[in-house]
């Protein structure tokens, strides 16, 4: 299938009660893995990048890659630009080929993070069936280049919600709800749900509803993720789980076979895994079985 942007695949989640994954992937093994589990379990996916590994191999490497493994496939895959604060990158990555971009403006004051998002939203919009996401509010921890200290963080203000909506035009929408980027000290952290219960039902009572992301997936209990969903989370980002995942394979596979030099064995080893795990969070957010 060609790639699709997210914007109609977490429209159809957000009446489905269920949430897509979007997996940050940081190699090819990764994002094939990816593919294959969302093939097998008839699950929309999100494969996404962060800006570093996007200027590593260059969004138009990334975007030719994810096109040809989408179109191996025969369920709906949109390749996200995760987290830029650089307009002119998501611009870049928008002609390459990526179809959802986050332009990442919560570090500035309200008005100029809608400016900004505007900007991009505008931009992409002219280009075609590319869909952004925007952000309200900052998310706690460490993503690709972007470190926030919980002292500088700022849950998303629920009565700014649907002006941030309206303005921008975005058509995805990530409030900040107290979840953080990196690993939780704890399967059950300050997650402001009611916060999150009010910005759904005023982001989804207006003309059109706004699917409602939510970042910070790694770590969070089960029990966390289905209320999470329950509440209106229809796009769930999972980053930290996967580099861990391959960092952690990759060095087991080569404690266990030090003197076999075959790359193509560490490849299979590191794919299985993540055949595995990407297949149990599809499950878990309910996509399985969804495309």
């Amino acid at each position: 299938m060609p790639i699709a942007s997210a914007k109609q695949m977490l429209q159809k989640a957000t009446d489905g009660a269920y949430a897509v994954g979007a997996f940050n992937v940081t190699s090819f093994v990764q994002m094939l893995a990816v593919a294959e589990a969302a093939d097998q379990a008839r699950a929309p996916v999100i494969i996404q990048t962060s800006v570093t590994p996007a200027k590593f191999y260059g969004p138009e490497v990334i975007a030719a890659a994810c096109r040809s493994l989408a179109e191996r496939v025969t369920v709906p895959v949109c390749l996200h630009l995760d987290h830029c604060t650089d307009l002119d990158f998501c611009k870049r990555c928008a002609d390459a080929g990526y179809t959802n971009i986050m332009i990442d403006g919560s570090g500035f004051e309200f008005d100029e993070n809608v400016r900004v998002t505007r900007e991009i939203v505008e931009y992409c919009h002219s280009r075609g069936d590319i869909s952004v996401e925007g952000e309200l509010g900052t998310v706690t921890g460490v993503e690709d280049e972007i470190v926030v200290s919980e002292d500088s963080s700022a849950l998303c203000p629920v009565d700014k919600a649907v002006e941030f909506v309206e303005r921008t035009g975005v058509d995805l929408f990530a409030p900040a709800i107290g979840t953080a980027h990196g690993v939780y000290a704890t399967p059950t952290p300050n997650i402001d749900y009611d916060r999150l219960g009010l910005i759904v039902e005023l982001v989804h009572g207006m003309e059109q509803k706004t699917p409602v992301v939510i970042h910070g997936g790694t770590g969070l209990g089960n029990e966390v993720v289905r209320r999470l969903i329950e509440l209106g989370g229809a796009k769930f980002n999972v980053s930290t789980d996967l580099k861990h995942l391959l960092l952690d394979t990759t060095a087991q596979y080569l404690e266990a076979n030090r003197t076999e030099y075959n790359p193509g064995k560490l490849d299979k080893a590191v794919k299985n895994a993540h055949l595995e795990r990407v297949t149990d969070w599809m499950e878990l957010l309910g996509s399985a079985g969804k495309a």
